[in-house]
């Protein structure tokens, strides 16, 4: 069985964000706006995008 996985997308800048916001974005794996990352699903991942949905798009694969 496939494991699923999360394609994340930054939508909107991190500029005047706070730190610990744009540290989430960087763990992630994120940098230009439009850049899309494709990672596993699990708890911690779901979590950093949850506390930034509203910078990301997130699909499941």
């Amino acid at each position: 069985m496939a494991k699923k996985q999360l394609e994340i997308t930054l939508t909107r800048s991190v500029i005047s964000r706070p730190k610990d916001q744009r540290s989430t974005v960087k763990a992630l794996g994120l940098n230009k706006i439009r850049q899309t990352v494709v990672l596993e699903d699990n708890p911690a991942i779901r979590g950093m995008a949850n506390k930034v949905s509203h910078l990301v798009s997130i699909k499941e694969v």
